[in-house]
């Protein structure tokens, strides 16, 4: 069964184990090809994996098959940033924005990619000139790139560039891409390719040693300001700290608003430490201004990336804000944005507590869903259709039933029971079998569970187990289980003479 097989992947998701969970979503795809939660999942899991690629795949089908599901683009843009198209990644959580402007994920992921998309732009000094179609036209009008542009090599060399401006540095040493940055800017860099350019080259070098310590006098007053700056900034620094100790010391004490004064402090003095942030938010999720924290971890997160930051300070930051996700859920009811978080941060970095805070809040959805449904009086009038139908020996019609009842209330073991006796008339033993057990769990004294549990191991050939159970249930069957006792009984004894 299609639900069964994706419980199975999200438990294998939950515990890390993305191959198996990506096993588990690809058989419930293949039993329900047009449930876009499925593709959905997968792609979670391969995003994890970083095989953007498939993330990319799966999380195209999910928005194909429903179109106005906000959770789908944010799949999507996920995958992009992975793959670092951020423009894309940008589009695609705009788009979801457009069906759920509220929804705290998206606009997570969306300033995410901004923040991306920005420090990329900004790493490269020639990132821009690569950009926009005029490029292709400045390089077929000029004669030489126009020859290198009939070479696949040279053509895949730009497109790369394109993609990743910073892969720039990987082609510099080649005569080509130094001829197209100067068709680009509009400068001739020349080299020394021509008999005229080596013979100007080796015969000036006399020249050249005697301007340089022409120069010297010159340059010698700059470096004397360097050593002040760099003594003003790592005093700069060390005041920073200071003042963040004072911040943890104020927050040992419990006394927020000055701990949030000297973490201020801390950022004005130094901007290239983000821990003063994600410590600041820390006190703001004490004094429960959740959405004070989750500023100051976009912050720290945004900054962060511009910075290069180690990715467990990242992870640190969206676990905190995951965790004020989970305390604004209480009023809200609303788990998902927090869950989504956690899992940004786990692949970042994955640490143990993020990983408890992830299960922890997957559990408290599910807790808060069967709230939602339960309702003992449907349940009862479910179960009472599943009997009619049982009587009618439509054994699939009467499981659906069963199964909305326990939807309704999942502690009633007589359904678990019921459901149990159409697995066995269907011949799904082990599902039979885990529903006998869920039953005797429930509600040890139902002796019916049992009897159940025994007639399943009987037809499973497991006699001395069947056996066991009917001993355990603290009676002798009657009816139909004292035929099937006898069985077990005549069975154990032909194997043990057999044996001899």
């Amino acid at each position: 069964m299609a639900d069964e097989a994706k419980s199975k992947g999200n438990a294998a998701f939950s515990s890390g184990n993305y191959e198996e969970a990506i096993k588990h979503f690809s058989e419930a795809i293949a039993l329900a090809p047009t449930n876009h939660v499925l593709y959905s999942n997968r792609s979670a899991a391969y995003a994890s994996l970083h095989k953007y690629n498939e993330a990319l795949q799966d999380a195209k089908k999910t928005v194909e098959i429903k179109a106005d599901w906000s959770k789908g683009y944010s799949r999507l843009g996920a995958a992009y940033v992975g793959l670092g198209k951020y423009d894309d990644a940008i589009s695609s959580y705009k788009k979801g924005l457009e069906f759920d402007p509220s929804n705290e994920a998206l606009k997570s992921g969306l300033a995410d990619a901004q923040a991306a998309s920005r420090s990329r732009a900004a790493s490269s000094p020639f990132g821009n000139i690569f950009q926009g179609p005029e490029l292709w036209a400045k390089l077929t009008a000029d004669p030489k790139t126009r020859l290198y542009l009939q070479q696949p090599d040279f053509v895949k060399m730009i497109q790369d560039v394109q993609k990743n401006p910073n892969n720039i540095n990987i082609y510099l040493n080649d005569q080509r891409m130094m001829q197209v940055l100067g068709v680009l800017l509009n400068v001739n860099l020349r080299n020394a390719t021509s008999e005229e350019d080596a013979f100007e080259h080796t015969s000036s070098p006399k020249p050249q040693q005697k301007r340089e310590p022409e120069r010297q006098p010159e340059t010698q007053p700059e470096p004397m300001d360097i050593p002040d700056e760099e003594k003003e900034k790592k005093a700069r620094k060390a005041e920073a700290q200071k003042e963040k100790e004072l911040g943890n010391a104020a927050y040992k004490k419990k006394d927020f608003e000055v701990a949030i004064q000297h973490y201020s402090k801390a950022m004005d003095l130094d901007d290239e430490d983000i821990s003063y942030l994600t410590n600041r938010a820390a006190v703001y999720l004490e004094m429960g201004k959740y959405e004070d924290c989750i500023k100051d971890c976009d912050k720290a997160v945004e900054r962060g990336r511009e910075l290069h930051s180690d990715y467990k300070m990242i992870a640190r930051a969206l676990t905190r804000k995951g965790t004020a996700y989970v305390k604004m859920a209480i009023c809200s009811k609303d788990y998902e944005p927090a869950i989504e978080t956690f899992q940004k941060a786990l692949t970042e970095h994955r640490n143990p507590d993020t990983l408890k805070k992830l299960n922890e809040a997957e559990k408290a959805k599910k807790d808060l869903e069967q709230q939602e449904d339960f309702d003992p009086n449907l349940a009862d009038e479910e179960r009472e259709k599943g009997n009619e139908f049982f009587k009618q020996q439509q054994y699939p019609e009467a499981i659906k039933h069963y199964t909305e009842a326990l939807r309704r209330n999942p502690n009633d073991a007589r359904v678990y029971s019921n459901r149990a006796a159409c697995y066995t008339k269907l011949a799904a033993l082990p599902e039979g079998l885990k529903d006998a057990n869920k039953c005797i769990e429930l509600d040890p004294s139902f002796t019916k569970g049992y009897s159940r549990k025994a007639a399943i191991q009987f037809f499973m050939k497991e006699y001395d187990k069947a056996m066991e159970t009917y001993q355990v249930s603290g009676q002798i069957p009657c009816d139909t289980y004292s035929f099937l006792f006898s069985s077990c009984a005549y069975a154990i004894s032909v194997y043990i003479s057999s044996s001899s």
